[in-house]
């Protein structure tokens, strides 16, 4: 290979390299290696601030230590409120050290992942950052201005420019995030009969399946409801069913973890759902486009249409078709929109593609997933393709 156009591909990989080791990180680790912020540490996943964080492609977190912690803890407030104050330490930007000193006329403000929740009142969810006089760095709440003793104590880690974790001395007080919130709306039963559901609802209360929904409420679930017309449409497909098979037809829309319409749209993969059951795999795929979501069976595709409720633990959305999974309809038509079946003749090809990334289980693997899981596979993927680019440097550096 001549030297200029090896020196070329060097480079070009080098950058690819550079990237690559920059798409995925994890909260959780990365202050499990700090004991000062344990109780912080805890709360983030409590809360499933943890999951947000680590979904998030640029983000700052402010943490604080145990007794700082403390202090906040001791004041009773709900998980819900501590969510809310939490959420107020988390930047949707990145500041490191150095950007924090290099402030452009020594004054900013930030959106918070508060302000991006939807519940701060207007500009409440923001903090104001201040680079003062002898290199101290000041952190204020927009609807707090009176406190001034939170500043900037130290850089915990920094992942330039995808994460950055620094240790603020205290809790940022703001009236808002700290206000006292309602306890979320836990029956389901109740919550599955409005807005279009209630002709899903109903045949969740004639077979039984609600008796599932119900049980998993408390740990968090994700209901899928079907329109009243979409039900309408399947029904003779519906009745042409076991009693069996209509049980977890109806358990397939429904996900056994929370997740809030910002945490449907950062995420692309397979879902298992409260129909997985051994080798019985009942999943779907979660893909969106922008502000829409859509879920992909491989025999239709369903998209979300309005959102019933989305209140932690329960989260409810209305879709416009019922979801067929191919365990109780393989003989179906798949849908126009859907990749052919392979012909008879490319035996050898579905052979090969067993073992590929589509037949590999996803955010929703029935062994139970973590906040901490769904970022190891993200960095787990990014690491095969780093050793990947490593080995072709390597061969490009002996030709040089």
């Amino acid at each position: 290979m001549h030297q200029p156009a090896a020196i070329s591909l060097l480079i070009l990989l080098t950058i690819t390299l550079s990237t690559t080791t920059t798409n995925a990180h994890n909260i959780t680790r990365i202050l499990q290696k700090n004991p000062e912020f344990s109780t912080f540490n805890h709360y983030l996943t409590l809360t499933h601030l943890a999951g947000e964080i680590n979904r998030r492609q640029t983000i700052t977190v402010c943490a604080v230590d145990n007794a700082a912690m403390s202090a906040l803890i001791a004041k009773g407030l709900s998980l819900d409120t501590i969510k809310n104050v939490l959420s107020l330490h988390v930047f949707a930007d990145y500041y490191g050290a150095k950007k924090l000193h290099q402030i452009t006329k020594g004054s900013t403000s930030t959106a918070t992942m508060y302000q991006a929740t939807g519940e701060a009142p207007g500009t409440t969810g923001f903090v104001h950052i201040t680079d003062v006089k002898g290199g101290k760095v000041q952190f204020t709440p927009e609807d707090n201005p009176s406190q001034t003793d939170v500043v900037f104590v130290k850089s915990v880690h920094e992942m330039p420019y995808n994460i950055s974790v620094i240790q603020i001395s205290q809790v940022l007080n703001s009236p808002e995030a700290s206000a006292p919130t309602s306890a979320p709306d836990l029956n389901i039963t109740s919550l599955l009969q409005r807005d279009g559901c209630k002709a899903f609802y109903d045949l969740l209360s004639t077979s039984g399946a609600i008796g599932t929904f119900t049980s998993t409420v408390e740990g968090g679930v994700t209901v899928f409801c079907p329109s009243d017309d979409a039900v309408k449409a399947f029904a003779p497909k519906y009745k042409n069913l076991t009693a069996e098979g209509k049980t977890a037809l109806l358990l397939y829309h429904g996900v056994p973890t929370y997740n809030s319409m910002g945490m449907l749209r950062s995420s692309n993969g397979l879902m298992n759902t409260l129909a997985t059951e051994g080798a019985n795999k009942y999943d779907f795929t979660v893909q969106n486009d922008g502000e829409d979501v859509k879920l992909k069976t491989k025999l239709v595709t369903a998209e979300i249409k309005g959102t019933v409720v989305d209140d932690e633990p329960v989260a409810i959305y209305r879709v416009d078709k019922v979801l067929m999974p191919r365990e109780l309809f393989k003989g179906a038509v798949v849908e126009a929109d859907e990749p052919a079946p392979a012909p008879k003749g490319a035996k050898k090809k579905k052979a090969a593609k067993k073992g590929s990334a589509a037949e590999a289980p996803g955010p929703g693997s029935s062994d139970g997933d973590s906040d901490d899981d769904a970022a190891d596979q993200t960095a787990s993927s990014g690491g095969k393709v780093v050793a990947s680019v490593v080995m072709v440097l390597f061969m490009v550096v002996a030709l040089l």
